[in-house]
């Protein structure tokens, strides 16, 4: 039995369509109460949630869609399941509600046994995590840790204590206490929508209009030629191009670049993939150049990719200093392996709740069923299926799936079509034929199925990605 079918015995089979528009009559009045009450004017649909079952998403107006974006890669078991709903009615996941502890000052007795179950699917040479509350916040978070090693590192010791000067410069916002210093990111990147990740993220101006931010440098992310094996000595000078700007933004930036950050994939810029070769050219120079390189895998990290997380399909040597996650995992927050990321002093790295005990232990009861049930392997064989079906589709309609990418890397697949308006109407004929999918950047469709997506899940969603292509 496979385990879509050990956890959801009741998933629908189909999707069912009921309303001639999505979102229907019963959605467009629920967003219309919303908005009096909360910016409702994202909203795609209101979703049941209750009536939700595996990888099948219903909505108030009693549409069920196969869901293949699955709250922008954040579902990473499908809908009401079993194991997490045991999770959540388990007696620490009621104290972790009732109480909200602060962890930093007053630690349940079972925190410790909580975080070991979230390291249980830590990144490869990663033993340690800090812990936060969203995608965003994570980001900022190792910024945080990664200033605050590269200082200490600038001050000879990372136990030295701070100066008198460093201790009152910094209550006026100035220099030596609050140094000027930059963190690298690159071109079409997505980080988050805060202060210090809205300054590293780069792929819609609406992320991030009429918000000050730090002036800190974007290099460029490579951009490959389709299909990758046609184009290899291409793809090879653009690695070694863009290495060449990443190092020299690092020798010539006006200040000094404590950090880089990067995406495996750039998910919300357009699934824009890179190489082995560029991600250890980047180790290299930061290794180099003393500068703290901090993966961002929020959105590909637990397993989407065909590992658990997907810097590992590089072999990076040394691993990353900083690994962020969220989405799928649920919780938020860094994982590390050098001790002397871990500040000098007490409450330097440190907030009210410190993360979030009860989005903990949701993420220690999924990873244990990822790990269980070997989960990571499936998506990659489901993933390797799925491309070959849509390699397929794409020779039939080569107009409206163009740059296939994704190959080897299980379900997190993309393509790209030739206008965003195409690829909108795209989109919403998928929903009126039974199947949720998502975009990102301007043109590109993007997959985000959950770890519990099989082959006739994967059929299904070619039928009708077929059927809606030839309405177009």
């Amino acid at each position: 039995m496979s385990i879509a079918s050990q956890y959801y015995p009741n998933e629908p089979t189909e999707p069912v369509v009921k309303t001639e528009t999505i979102p229907g009559p019963a959605s467009r009045a629920g967003i219309e109460s919303l908005n009096k009450v909360f910016d409702a004017r994202p909203v795609y649909f209101i979703a049941d949630y209750e009536k939700s079952d595996g990888n099948y998403i219903a909505d108030v107006d009693g549409n069920v869609l196969l869901d293949a974006y699955c709250q922008i890669a954040s579902v990473p078991l499908g809908y009401n399941n079993p194991a997490l709903l045991e999770a959540a009615k388990s007696p620490e996941m009621i104290r972790a509600i009732i109480e909200r502890p602060a962890i930093g000052n007053f630690p349940g007795k079972d925190l410790e046994g909580i975080i070991k179950k979230v390291l249980k699917a830590a990144p490869k040479g990663q033993d340690h995590v800090w812990s936060g509350l969203s995608g965003a916040d994570a980001n900022e978070l190792a910024f945080k840790a990664a200033f605050m090693w590269y200082q200490q590192k600038k001050r000879g010791s990372f136990n030295a204590a701070f100066t008198q000067e460093e201790n009152e410069s910094t209550m006026k916002n100035q220099a030596p206490g609050s140094p000027d210093l930059a963190v690298l990111s690159f071109q079409r990147a997505f980080h988050g929508r805060l202060f210090a990740s809205a300054s590293v993220t780069a792929s819609k101006p609406v992320h991030k209009l009429d918000l000050p931010s730090f002036k800190w440098p974007k290099a460029e992310f490579p951009s490959y030629k389709y299909p990758l094996e046609d184009h290899v000595e291409e793809n090879k000078a653009e690695d070694e191009r863009t290495l060449k700007i990443v190092e020299d933004l690092i020798k010539t930036w006006h200040i000094p670049i404590a950090a880089l950050i990067i995406e495996p994939i750039q998910s919300e810029g357009g699934d824009n993939h890179a190489s082995s070769e560029f991600f250890q050219g980047l180790r290299d120079i930061t290794s180099k150049y003393g500068v703290v390189f901090i993966v961002d895998e929020v959105q590909t990290g637990l397993g989407a990719t065909g590992k658990l997380w997907a810097h590992e399909h590089f072999n990076i040597t040394p691993p990353p200093d900083l690994v962020t996650f969220s989405k799928k995992f649920q919780s938020a927050g860094y994982f590390f392996n050098d001790e002397t990321f871990i500040p000098n002093v007490a409450y330097r790295q440190f907030n009210t709740w410190c993360g979030d005990p009860a989005r903990m232990i949701i993420a220690g009861a999924i990873a244990e069923e990822v790990l269980k049930h070997d989960l990571v392997s499936k998506t990659k064989e489901v993933g390797d299926y799925l491309y070959s079906e849509l390699e397929k589709v794409a020779k039939e309609y080569p107009k409206y799936i163009q740059n296939l990418r994704g190959k080897n890397r299980a379900t997190f697949i993309a393509w790209d079509l030739e206008d965003s308006a195409t690829r909108n109407t795209l989109l919403s004929k998928l929903k009126l034929n039974g199947a949720n999918v998502g975009g990102c950047a301007e043109v590109s469709v993007r997959l985000r199925p959950s770890l519990t997506f099989e082959k006739k899940h994967a059929d299904l969603l070619i039928k009708i990605l077929t059927k809606t292509l030839s309405e177009l």
